[in-house]
């Protein structure tokens, strides 16, 4: 069970890549999913995520980042990652700037039946803000 809930975590983590299929959500995401971090606006579940995921392709359309660790506690797993990419679109009403970004976070999810059914994230939007130059450093 650990090693799959860790597999489902890092399909998470992986749809943040620009190049990823956002075809098979449903594969991974439970249908009732509540993410406690969506950003305003966001429409809830998987529709959601969809629309949340396709923005920031379309931001960062060379996104690249890793994970530095995971950890795995029965049905919860906790995922550290990195991030970078170059702001190229539109960033929830931020015009594209042309500029880096890099960032770091963490996601914590609850899986139930190897779907993910709840999602919490705590990123350093702040500092991607200032990378943008949209707020001083």
């Amino acid at each position: 069970m650990t090693a799959d809930n860790k597999a489902v975590a890092m399909r998470w983590q992986n749809m943040w890549y620009p190049q990823t299929d956002l075809s098979d959500l449903e594969e991974f995401i439970a249908a009732d999913f509540v993410s406690h971090s969506m950003p305003p606006g966001i429409a809830p579940g998987i529709a959601g995520v969809r629309q949340w995921v396709s923005i920031f392709h379309n931001a960062f359309p060379d996104m690249d980042g890793g994970v530095d660790q995971v950890v795995v506690e029965g049905n919860k797993v906790a995922v550290r990652f990195i991030g970078t990419g170059t702001h190229q679109g539109d960033l929830f009403g931020i015009p594209p700037t042309g500029k880096p970004i890099r960032t770091t976070g963490i996601n914590i999810f609850r899986l139930e039946a190897g779907k993910i059914v709840e999602h919490w994230n705590n990123a350093d939007d702040l500092g991607v803000l200032q990378q943008l130059g949209v707020i001083p450093s």
